[in-house]
């Protein structure tokens, strides 16, 4: 466990990426390295529609219909985790935002707190090793726990580390399939990407590698925008006021 500077103030950060290019695994690094809390969207979803919370109940809706949450919810869903968090090292928003809507929607609600997004970090991969990934994911049936054959095998095949819950492979994690979501990804990413790139707070990491390698690009990308202090510890934040 690692040790943190209780004077280090927040940084804000985006993870944006194509399915498989590995942003849980980076978000949980930072989590763990840097102390930054890790949001996702998917967890904070799941995690609401079980409290059948208000905002859980209408999501719930959505997903029950097989139809999208509108960008409005979404935004709704996720200021309300993070305003109810005490979030002191700053924090790591990996599967949000998704669409430019719900970009600027984040904006508008950090901007009202005065704690703004300080950058979106794009993580880029080439298709085949983003089909080669997605292949060999496995899901648990019961916690929805992330696994994969090469690079994150559970303690015993088939049986998740955590609850005990049989893995599964998703049916969308088939290479024609993966190969048509990459497609609809990259077109429905533009957007998002140039909002954040007309803002000057677009950055890209190279995702290929192993997740420790990728994850020391991010440390020099972090250095580089002031975001951490390289002057000292390689996972201190940089304290900013």
């Amino acid at each position: 466990m690692r040790h943190y500077n209780s004077s280090v103030s927040a940084v804000r950060i985006v993870l944006l990426g194509p399915p498989g290019a590995g942003k849980g695994s980076l978000a949980l690094l930072c989590e763990q390295r840097l102390g930054l809390a890790h949001l996702s969207t998917g967890e904070i979803f799941r995690q609401e529609i079980a409290r059948r919370s208000v905002l859980g109940r209408r999501v719930q809706r959505y997903v029950a219909a097989g139809r999208l949450v509108p960008d409005a919810l979404v935004v709704q869903v996720m200021a309300s985790r993070l305003g109810a968090m005490k979030v002191r090292r700053g924090f790591v928003l990996d599967g949000f935002p998704r669409t430019q809507g719900q970009a600027a929607g984040l904006d508008q609600v950090l901007d009202r707190k005065r704690k703004p997004i300080d950058g979106a970090v794009y993580v880029t991969s080439p298709e085949a090793l983003l089909v080669r990934r997605l292949c060999g994911r496995r899901v648990c049936s019961r916690c929805g726990a992330n696994y994969h054959l090469r690079t994150m095998r559970p303690k015993h095949a088939g049986v998740c580390d955590h609850c005990g819950g049989s893995l599964m492979t998703r049916k969308d994690d088939q290479p024609a399939t993966i190969r048509k979501r990459l497609a609809l990804d990259h077109r429905t990413a533009k957007p998002l990407l140039t909002y954040y790139k007309n803002t000057g707070r677009l950055s890209t990491v190279d995702g290929r590698g192993h997740i420790e390698t990728v994850f020391q690009r991010t440390l020099t990308l972090f250095r580089h925008r002031g975001w951490i202090d390289g002057r000292h510890d390689r996972t201190q934040v940089h304290a900013r006021n």
